[in-house]
């Protein structure tokens, strides 16, 4: 039975003790919810990997209460500096290398010589990262390849029985995960696109290069092909909606839908991340019998690349 918590002082302060003691907590970020364990604890990593059932070449992200924990255990630079006076606490990972004698187990890097830090915006986040003492390890609190939970519900209708408790954040404002950037070899990569806008980090360090996967291993999380994908299958580009098929709108939505989820209907692309994953969810569940989801167009721009990389992943071919 996993414990459903208060995000109170007490629920904190339950939530890392079990953290410490190697068990598997949900906890809400800015971004989606995030399933915790210590970092530090293979065995805990571990679970993190059989509870999600997520490919073991997959890394995570290491969570910290502020900039000076995070570069205690990998290698800061100027760039890494910069963009952490900027963006951090906030919804950005930084690809840095590990610093000699890091305590962070090497399955949660995947074996990589590179580390994944973010410092979340989330106070009551932070204050349970204090709490726990140690760097806290959490990809989304999902089954690998499922819609991203975005409150404590959520995580309790995937994860429920397979992890030891959630704390019960409220729902997520930016909704989709963190950009991540790797800064690792002397130039700014955008690995993932998210709650960061590469125009943004363009304003702080110059020019971001995009950056795909590298062979043989993941350099971040998130970079799966087939990945947040809902049951129902998913169509892109729609502009129109065909026969028996669901619609996930933008704007003003299609005609002859026979279920639409509104992602936004002003066109706000931060309302339409903050609904992504809750939209994929409710028209998965409440779709019996149609064919499919067609999604309406998204810009690419701004949090747009984010929103249209989640649906591509959404609408790939599964193997």
């Amino acid at each position: 039975m996993t414990e459903l918590l208060a995000d109170d002082a007490a629920g904190r302060a339950r939530a890392a003790a079990l953290l410490r003691a190697g068990e598997l907590v949900g906890f809400g970020t800015e971004t989606v919810y995030g399933l915790g364990a210590d970092a530090t604890n293979a065995r805990a990593v571990a679970g993190i990997f059989a509870a999600k059932g997520r490919p073991h070449f997959n890394p995570l992200i290491c969570h910290y209460p502020d900039a000076a924990a995070a570069f205690a255990d990998v290698e800061d630079n100027a760039a890494a500096r910069a963009l952490a006076a900027a963006f951090w606490p906030g919804p950005l990972t930084m690809v840095l290398k590990r610093r000699e004698g890091c305590p962070v187990a090497l399955l949660t890097g995947a074996g990589l010589e590179t580390l994944g830090v973010r410092v979340p915006g989330n106070a009551n986040a932070r204050a349970l990262l204090w709490a726990v003492g140690r760097p806290v390890a959490a990809p989304s609190a999902n089954r690998s390849g499922a819609v991203s939970p975005t409150t404590a519900g959520h995580v309790l209708e995937g994860l429920g029985g397979r992890i030891t408790a959630v704390l019960d954040s409220g729902p997520c404002p930016v909704g989709v995960e963190s950009t991540v950037v790797d800064l690792s070899g002397g130039r700014a990569v955008l690995l993932r696109p998210g709650g960061v806008s590469r125009e943004a980090l363009e304003a702080v360090v110059g020019a971001v290069e995009m950056g795909v996967p590298i062979l043989g291993a993941l350099r971040s999380p998130g970079m799966l092909a087939s990945h947040y994908a809902p049951g129902l299958k998913v169509r892109l580009g729609a502009r129109e909606v065909r026969g028996n098929e669901a619609l996930l709108a933008f704007g003003a939505p299609l005609a002859g839908a026979g279920l639409v989820f509104q992602l936004s209907a002003v066109g706000d692309l931060a309302e339409a991340a903050a609904n992504l994953f809750a939209g994929l969810r409710w028209l998965d569940s409440h779709g019996e019998g149609l064919s499919g989801i067609a999604v309406m167009v998204v810009p690419e721009e701004g949090l747009g690349l984010a929103i249209n990389d989640r649906l591509a992943r959404a609408a790939a071919p599964r193997g």
